[in-house]
Order: C-alpha cells, then structure tokens, then sequence
C-alpha cells in the first residue's frame, strides 16, 4: 500500500510539531523518519496511523484518503518502544489477541488462529516460547513478539515508533539486521522513527530528515549520507567539524587554509560554512611552513583498528588563530602509530574533502 502525505501540519498549544509535511511512499517501501526529540516525527507518524488528528492536510492510503477513517479501520500494525505486551497473557495469546477481537464475521476459526500465530512465532524465530509469559522474556524476544503481533492481522502498513530504544547496543544492532530480513521477505510498507542515525541509514530504504516540523531531506542512505541538503543533514547524520570562512569565486578560505569549492564558483566574497568529517582529515607532524591547520594533540584514543584524536587549533600560527573550539580527526591505528605521535605534540591537519554553504544557509 502507498501512502501520500499532504500538507500535514500539526500544534500542540504554542508548539508546532509539524509545519506543511508533503511525503511520498511507495507499495512495499521501508522508510525511516530520522531527526532529533521532538523535531515532530513521532508525531507524523501517529497521524498516519489515526492516533493523532492532524490540524490540516490528508492522509491518503493507495489514493483513498484516510484523513477521517478511524484508527480501527485503517488496517495499520503499530510497534511501539516499550513493547505494549500484555503481562498477563503467554506469548501465543498476545499475538492471537488482534487476531480473536475481530468482528465475529471477520474472525477466524480457533484452528486458522492457531496455525497463523505459531506460524508467525516461527517467522520472528520464537517458537519455542509460545507458553512463555512477557516477564520472562528478554528485551530482544519482548520487542519481536510485538512485531508478531501487529502483524498477526496482516496489517497493508506497518509503523515502529522508535522500536529498539530500549535496548542495548548489541541487542539493537541484532534487531535491526534481523528487521531489514523480516521486511525482505514480507514487504509491508513499513515506515519506522528513530533518532540513531546509524540505524536509520542501515535498514532503511530511504531516510526522511527532520528537523522542527519540517523535512529537510528524502534520499536513500547512500544519497544523504554522501549529498546532505543543508547543514543540519551534515551535522546530524555523524560527526562533523565546522569552520567559518568566506567563500570567493569558488574557493572558500578558513582557519588560513583554502579550499576548492566548484560549486560555488559564482560567489562573491561571502560568509561560508565548510563542514569536514573526522576521516576526511590528513594528519602529519607539524613542520614550519606546512600548509594546513596547525593544532596541539591534545588527547589520543586508540580503540581496535581506529584512533580518535582530540586537536586544538594553536594560537602560534598568525593565520591560523585559536578559537578554542575542538577539532576531531579519525586515522587508522597503524598509521597513528606510524607517526609516533603522543599527546601535546604539534600536527597539521588537511581537509582532503569538505562541503561547503554558502549565503542563504548561514546564519547571520
């Protein structure tokens, strides 16, 4: 089933949650609303599946408009973060349960029951705990047997409202393989909120970025990890340093260093963010003339194959001023190694790739 979002906007009092929302999904379709608390995706989220009320806009399923049509009757399966199980009913009883509050003209026979919901149980691999009680169930097992459940009544749209937050790391990264495989194999438009960014660009089929009510991107992974529309895409989707600059016929000047801009080749000397990721920097021991930023390791963490470093721009360069801001850098481990660096030495650090904004997206 598609979903068209239209022009959906959402007030909660003096706050509003969401402003003018367009969206479309396609049939079968995973997608991830990614964006920080409260930036209005739960909330979008709940709209479509009638748990919210929007204050203008539609909701269409497949181009029949759902604006109105009441929770019960939109064929919607809802995952929520805290599971939402029952605590009184074994496992095979809280996956029956959408199944057995069906209209009696609807409902299927005690035996279709039983072989949908242990059928179902096999899918997400827990079988064996039918006659388990919720308590006695990990997070992991808890969070799957809600999965079952919503889809026990074979939902034409599955929503999962942050469904792994509760969880560990290790479980949260198991889960979510685990999902991507699920939704492989059953292709029910699925659309997911989350505000870990490595989740969304995981499992997702696109990724929708939002930020204060409003969508600031739609892309796959690859297309807004590699291409963000605007700096909050940048700053949001992993770490990011940030250097203020001008921008002037297609080069950007910051931190006494130039870069090349193309892209901005018609500019004329204006403010410019550059925005730089941690493995997008070269480091190397300081030497006298050495073009770049020059800064102090200021702290090394060498965990596995990766070594982070903390650098502080030196003030000893007349074109390269300290702010006191903290630059961080990603290298492999051998290659920090290599270097024989230790902490409170000097580096010059250089932007192999940057990204830069011009204008209209900085602030004045």
């Amino acid at each position: 089933m598609s979903i068209e979002i239209r022009n959906v906007s959402k007030r909660f009092g003096d706050f509003q949650a969401l402003k003018g929302v367009n969206l479309d999904i396609e049939s079968g379709e995973l997608v991830a609303l990614l964006g920080p608390s409260g930036c209005g995706k739960t909330t979008l989220l709940r709209i479509i599946a009638g748990l919210e009320t929007a204050d203008n806009g539609n909701i269409l399923f497949s181009g029949e408009d759902t604006t109105d049509v009441h929770v019960r009757e939109r064929n919607v399966g809802f995952v929520f973060q805290h599971y939402a199980l029952f605590r009184h009913m074994t496992v095979f009883e809280n996956v029956a349960f959408g199944l057995r509050v069906k209209p009696r003209s609807q409902r299927p026979g005690e035996a279709a029951i039983k072989k949908k919901v242990m059928d179902l149980l096999k899918l997400v691999q827990l079988d064996w705990l039918a006659d388990r009680y919720p308590s006695q169930l990990s997070g992991g097992q808890r969070q799957r047997i809600a999965l079952a459940r919503a889809l026990a009544v074979e939902p034409k749209v599955l929503l999962l409202d942050e469904p792994f937050g509760a969880l560990d790391a290790k479980v949260r990264k198991e889960l979510r393989r685990w999902l991507r495989r699920l939704h492989d194999e059953l292709h029910v438009t699925s659309i997911f909120v989350t505000h870990d960014q490595e989740e969304a660009l995981e499992v997702a089929d696109r990724v929708v970025v939002i930020n204060k009510g409003q969508i600031e991107q739609v892309g796959s992974p690859q297309q807004v990890w590699d291409h963000p529309a605007s700096p909050f895409v940048y700053g949001f989707l992993g770490d990011v340093n940030l250097f203020h600059g001008r921008a002037h016929e297609g080069e950007v000047q910051v931190e006494g260093i130039r870069l090349q801009a193309p892209e901005h080749s018609a500019v004329q000397d204006s403010k410019a963010l550059a925005y730089v990721r941690p493995h997008d920097l070269d480091i190397s021991r300081y030497t006298p003339g050495a073009g770049g930023i020059v800064a102090t390791l200021t702290r090394a963490i060498v965990v596995g194959p990766i070594a982070r470093l903390e650098l502080e721009p030196t003030e000893s360069n007349p074109d390269n001023p300290g702010t006191g801001t903290i630059i961080e850098a990603q290298l492999p481990a051998q290659q920090f190694r290599d270097l024989g660096l230790k902490e409170g030495d000097t580096v010059v650090a250089q932007p192999r790739k940057a990204r830069v904004f011009v204008e209209d997206w900085v602030s004045p």
